[in-house]
């Protein structure tokens, strides 16, 4: 009986790894050793970054309804334990979009929550 190789598998999972290795510097671009462990890496860090990109996003929000809010003598806080407390629901997403480009309506609703 004859030998067989898994040489075409084994080529297509290298190919597979290097290609997502391209970009890499030095060796873990070109060994398929270095380039896996180094993939396996990236991905685990891909995974984190995945959930910290949520609470960045919530952070920036946050910084610009506060920015917005000062010019309305008002703090962020006190803004939305206002609105917690006149149960206006309105997400820190659309609040900080409003702020941004209609700058007039984000006054009503700070002068509705005052």
């Amino acid at each position: 009986m004859a030998r067989v190789t898994g040489g075409v598998t084994t080529k297509r999972r290298h190919k597979k790894i290097l290609k997502l290795a391209k970009g890499y510097r030095n060796i873990r671009r070109t060994s398929f050793r270095r380039a896996k462990e180094a993939v396996m890496k990236a991905g685990m860090h891909a995974y984190v970054g995945r959930k910290q990109k949520k609470r960045d996003f919530r952070g920036l929000w946050i910084i610009r309804i506060n920015a917005a809010l000062r010019a309305h003598d008002m703090k962020y806080s006190r803004f939305i334990g206002a609105m917690t407390e006149k149960s206006i629901i309105i997400n820190r997403k659309m609040l900080s979009e409003i702020a941004i480009h209609h700058p007039e309506a984000f006054g009503k609703i700070v002068a509705a929550v005052k």
